[in-house]
């Protein structure tokens, strides 16, 4: 049996980025012609000479706020101004409408995103075909079928693979049990904690469910303890990382070591409120390019912090790795009744070159909010005054500056850390 969904996967990294840059300028001469704010973004950038990772610099990062915010103000200028609906609802974004969209879908927000009859339009083949489902499996799918696309997601995935899905969706615990029980599949898809749920639920009605051998988790986390609890029962669940926005990310292989990246994405990593992509090894905020035709979304930020690991996976896979989900990027914290943004705390580095890394620091107690801004200087650079400058002009607030060792700031991908106590 095959180990790998496609040759791709242990492709050369040098024939992958020429591939991948490739589908690139295509997928963006299409979406400057279709997706309006797609254009918008690109503006004055010569879509040609974005021919590998550095090039990207020169386009700026959409996240997900700004994503809302612009559908919200796309659909409260109503029909005068756009009397395309799909392209309104979309806010510009999607390439297709109605008829091409066989489904639109809403996260929080709402945020409205499309989809189309593409196979497996989301990507989870791949995460799946990893975590050891082949084609004749029956999959037990536990995810959301009403408003968030995730149910689709599997069951798209689980389609292109060649198998057949039982849409279990969320809730009713013992008739889960019991269809569980009379089909019998291989396979759930779906949170871990509503797996472990059903589960104890079989266990006090006494009914035994042997089949389920593998699980595909997204949605949460997946702790190592509970990886365990699993596999005390003969289930190996993996977990595959993505957003209602992007679909499917990266995902977890056999070597349990990081999640490879997909073959159809592009993935960086951007110092958080900025546009600047990190060097490997340092923790940012997840960006993300999709060649999707349909809905090309272009450096996306997720807002989800992460690090490229270093090698390559064990497994085999020849892809980036990154470590998982780190925590947000969006540290945004009020101080002296003033919001602090860490796109402001990048303005600050951006005019103070000798900064080789910086993170602001709220202390004190409540009312009495205290400001630190810690930097590491490069060798040479002695003069902090005008950096306590910048800091009151794009902050308007004072900061009292520390200049510390190199290398003393952890690498956690934070910019802005609040350790004030709410006692």
């Amino acid at each position: 049996m095959d180990q790998y969904y496609d040759t791709r996967e242990t492709q050369a990294d040098a024939v992958r980025e020429q591939a991948l840059f490739a589908r690139l300028t295509d997928a963006l001469v299409h979406a400057r012609e279709h997706a309006p704010a797609i254009a918008r973004q690109l503006q004055g950038v010569d879509i040609q000479g974005v021919r590998q990772r550095a090039d990207l610099a020169r386009i700026p990062v959409v996240r997900k706020g700004e994503l809302l915010q612009l559908q919200l103000e796309s659909r409260m200028r109503g029909t005068q101004a756009e009397p395309d609906t799909a392209r309104r609802v979309f806010g510009g974004f999607a390439a297709i409408g109605w008829g091409q969209a066989r489904r639109v879908f809403a996260s929080p927000g709402p945020i409205y995103e499309p989809e189309s009859a593409r196979p497996d339009y989301w990507r989870f083949a791949r995460a799946l075909y990893a975590a050891g489902l082949r084609k004749g499996e029956l999959v037990y799918n536990c995810f959301s079928y009403h408003f968030t696309p995730a149910g689709s997601m599997m069951e798209t995935a689980a389609h292109a693979l060649g198998c057949t899905v039982f849409p279990g969706g969320v809730g009713q615990t013992e008739q889960q049990v019991r269809a569980m029980a009379d089909l019998a599949p291989s396979a759930y898809t779906g949170t871990p904690s509503f797996l472990r749920i059903i589960l104890e639920k079989a266990d006090e009605m006494g009914v035994v469910l042997p089949s389920l051998r593998h699980a595909l988790f997204s949605g949460e986390a997946f702790p190592p303890s509970l990886y365990e609890w699993f596999c005390a029962r003969g289930i190996q669940g993996f977990q595959a990382y993505g957003s209602a926005d992007l679909g499917m990310v990266a995902y977890e292989t056999s070597a349990r070591d990081g999640l490879v990246v997909d073959e159809d994405v592009i993935l960086e990593i951007v110092q958080p409120g900025t546009s600047q992509a990190l060097a490997d090894g340092e923790v940012g905020e997840v960006v993300v390019t999709t060649l999707n035709p349909d809905y090309p979304l272009l450096r996306f930020g997720t807002g989800d912090l992460s690090v490229v690991m270093a090698g390559t996976s064990p497994c085999g896979r020849t892809n980036v790795r990154i470590k998982g989900w780190m925590g947000r990027a969006d540290q945004t914290t009020k101080v002296r009744g003033m919001f602090v943004h860490p796109e402001q705390v990048a303005r600050v580095l951006g005019h103070h070159p000798e900064v080789l890394r910086a993170r602001m620091v709220v202390s004190g107690a409540t009312g009495r909010d205290e400001l630190v801004f810690k930097v590491e200087l490069a060798p040479g650079a002695a003069q902090i005054e005008p950096i306590a400058q910048s800091v009151r002009e794009f902050t308007k607030l004072r900061a009292r500056i520390e200049s510390v060792a190199p290398g003393s700031l952890p690498n956690d991908g934070k910019v802005i850390e609040d350790i004030r106590s709410y006692d």
